[in-house]
């Protein structure tokens, strides 16, 4: 027996919703992980991805990077070199290719890099600056390519190179191919030593595995924002491999700052202007000294 239909909860109730019912972004509010504070994405964004308050570094993209650190948000990109995709095949949960592929729509990127060239306060630059929504920012083939395009192009123009690292580490899905960009990467920073050009490194949350065993820790200057991550292997492994409980704050930016592995915990806010000095200090690049001005006329008597 088919039961009658309930025209007003059935027909006219939906109907109801239907019209009044208000569309809220998913992405209105962003929630602090500190303190649970609840802010404005807007205000977010225009805060460099800072909340305000706590002062929690968010993750930032790499496009957001540069636009924050070049002058007046204007730079060239360097174009990547292309490599091969999937070399040897690889399948999980899903093939290798799939996930490339949904990687690239989601970020805007051909890989886990972005390469700029422009002026940081004036002064010429290249900047790299790694994108961890692109498989954690994991290092590949494509990516030790890019870092290596990137210091030649500071090669070829004379220019300091400035790293923005954030990587989960080494890309297994490329095996034994993605380990050997470590060592491709450190020639290309030995280069950089080489020519006397600045070498700077920024560890952002998160920094971890076969980047921090690479060209992340192989800058003239550490720089670090405040509580990133820093290490080889995470915490929960090291605790779960010496059955030991590890000091608070362990591999975070202050911590590693204080133990003599980061050089200065910098605010996302300063950093600009901090880069723009060290680079400037180790270019040897001075000020204009102002031009002599004519001594005055004597009064007539």
């Amino acid at each position: 027996m088919v039961e009658p239909m309930n025209w007003i909860s059935e027909v006219v109730r939906p109907k109801i919703k239907t019209l009044f019912k208000r569309e809220t972004p998913e992405n209105l509010w962003v929630k602090c992980p500190d303190t649970g504070q609840m802010v404005f994405h807007k205000e977010v964004e225009a805060n460099h991805w800072v909340i305000p308050g706590s002062e929690h570094h968010l993750k930032m993209s790499a496009a957001a990077r540069l636009k924050m650190m070049f002058d007046e948000g204007t730079w060239i990109d360097v174009a990547l070199p292309e490599v091969a995709t999937d070399p040897l095949k690889f399948r999980d949960e899903k093939r290798y290719v799939d996930r490339l592929k949904d990687a690239r729509a989601k970020t805007g990127l051909q890989d886990a890099f972005k390469i700029g060239f422009g002026r940081v306060g004036g002064l010429p630059m290249t900047l790299a600056a790694q994108e961890f929504g692109f498989m954690a920012g994991s290092l590949g083939m494509a990516a030790g390519e890019a870092f290596v395009r990137g210091a030649e192009t500071a090669l070829e123009k004379r220019t300091p190179y400035v790293l923005f690292a954030a990587s989960g580490g080494a890309r297994m899905q490329e095996g034994i191919l993605s380990l050997m960009q470590m060592p491709r990467t450190t020639v290309a920073v030995r280069r950089l030593n080489a020519a006397r050009l600045p070498y700077i490194v920024v560890l952002t949350n998160p920094t971890t595995g076969g980047v921090t065993a690479s060209y992340a820790m192989l800058g003239d200057v550490h720089l670090a924002e405040p509580g990133a991550l820093i290490c080889f292997a995470g915490p929960r492994v090291i605790e779960q491999t010496i059955r030991e409980k590890l000091p608070d704050g362990f591999q975070r930016a202050e911590y590693l700052r204080d133990h003599g592995m980061v050089d200065q915990v910098v605010h996302r806010h300063q950093l600009k202007e901090t880069i723009a000095r060290i680079c400037g200090l180790l270019m040897d690049v001075r000020p204009a000294a102002a031009a002599p001005q004519p001594a005055p006329a004597p009064e007539a008597a």
